[in-house]
């Protein structure tokens, strides 16, 4: 069975490991739309590359370019809010979420249509309107299968059994850049040198996030509401080698690990062939005796206070998840343009946190997460100042 893919992110590095299983399985997937930000050239590229229908970008200043990027190539495209909802209305059988940060909600949401699988890599879906977005699925009998590679580890280990089995889930991190840097290193830390991740090739953001530990906190949040555990059974372990993506505790004292190649093609192909596996190029199968040892540690809440300010807000839960998402992504563009040290992230994340949004309760739906964004954005770009005078 022909299953077809609208892609979401199609030129980031979520998109490039979904573009390959999908060319290595060109008898089982086919890619129907692709969705991008900002670079019209490389949507177009991607576009002809894969065989899409139909290319939408987010940036609507950069229609005209996409348009003729594609001329001639019987191929249509958009630009704009509406063009990307109009993407993400075509039938397809799979949308692979992988916008990043909060801009990804709103499609998101839109994708979660009866029947249809969403595979899920902007994990600020679930962090900005967790319950919102559960809800919805659930009530469409939509399926969400977790894309990031943590996730899927957690998901494919748990199976069958029941929630109530659990007794803890673990994620792993892989440190970052700076997992054996002291404090006086890490305050010091320039862009360039947050942007050096040991394991991954990944967008910016993102990257910054693994450094400061709060992508790790975030993934927290997002697995509170994927698999419907307390706070308080979640965990996370330094794990250099990022062999070990998650682990399951179970209630008779047995542990289960999901163990994969640090690629995200294996949990892509692992989404994309919903019920029944795809095979993987020979590279991309795991070797123990060549990755030997493996090594674990508790996770630094005092050199990384983003991952406590996230286990935090996970506890608190009502807005304070968005808000905790809002003022990152403010903070982080702020450290790449130069304007906030390293330690200055978490500071501002900390601030905003906790300014008077305690009593405001989760969002309901994807206009209060909006609002309750746009809102956080606003103090937190006024608290800029603050948080350029950061110190350890």
């Amino acid at each position: 069975m022909l299953r077809t893919v609208t892609l979401l992110g199609a030129t980031g590095s979520i998109g490039r490991s979904t573009r390959d299983v999908v060319a290595e399985n060109p008898d089982r997937l086919a890619i129907l739309a692709v969705v991008g930000g900002r670079d019209a050239a490389a949507l177009a590229r991607v576009a002809v590359e894969t065989g899409a229908r139909f290319a939408a970008l987010a940036d609507e200043a950069g229609g005209p370019v996409l348009a003729e990027a594609l001329s001639g190539t019987g191929i249509a495209s958009g630009a704009g809010r509406s063009a990307v909802l109009d993407a993400v209305a075509m039938e397809s059988d799979i949308v692979v979420s992988a916008i990043s940060g909060a801009a990804g909600l709103e499609a998101t949401f839109a994708a979660l249509t009866p029947g249809r699988i969403v595979a899920l890599a902007n994990k600020e879906s679930l962090v900005c309107a967790g319950a919102a977005v559960m809800a919805r699925a659930q009530a469409v009998g939509a399926r969400i299968l977790p894309l990031d590679s943590e996730h899927n580890a957690l998901f494919q280990v748990l199976g069958a059994e029941p929630v109530s089995s659990i007794a803890s889930m673990i994620l792993t991190a892989s440190g970052g850049p700076f997992r054996t840097w002291d404090a006086q290193q890490i305050a010091a830390a320039t862009p360039q040198q947050a942007l050096n991740h040991p394991n991954y090739a990944m967008g910016a953001k993102i990257t910054i996030d693994s450094a400061s530990m709060m992508n790790k906190g975030l993934e927290l949040i997002e697995a509170c509401f994927l698999f419907g555990v307390r706070p308080d059974q979640l965990e996370v372990l330094v794990h250099p080698q990022q062999i070990v993506h998650g682990l399951i505790a179970f209630r008779d004292g047995s542990v289960s690990a999901g163990m994969a190649m640090p690629d995200m093609r294996v949990a892509a192909a692992h989404c994309l062939g919903v019920d029944g596996r795809l095979d993987a190029p020979p590279a991309r199968f795991l070797d123990l005796a060549k990755t030997a040892p493996l090594s674990f540690e508790r996770p630094d809440l005092v050199r990384f206070p983003a991952l406590g300010l996230a286990i935090a807000a996970l506890r608190a839960g009502g807005a304070t998840p968005a808000v905790l998402n809002a003022a990152n992504e403010i903070a982080v563009a702020a450290f790449l343009a130069g304007r906030i040290p390293f330690p200055g992230i978490a500071r501002l994340v900390e601030q905003v946190c906790a300014m008077a949004f305690a009593d405001q309760a989760s969002p309901a739906d994807v206009a209060a997460a909006l609002a309750i964004d746009q809102e956080a954005r606003k103090r937190a770009a006024a608290l800029l100042p603050r948080a350029a005078m950061a110190v350890t």
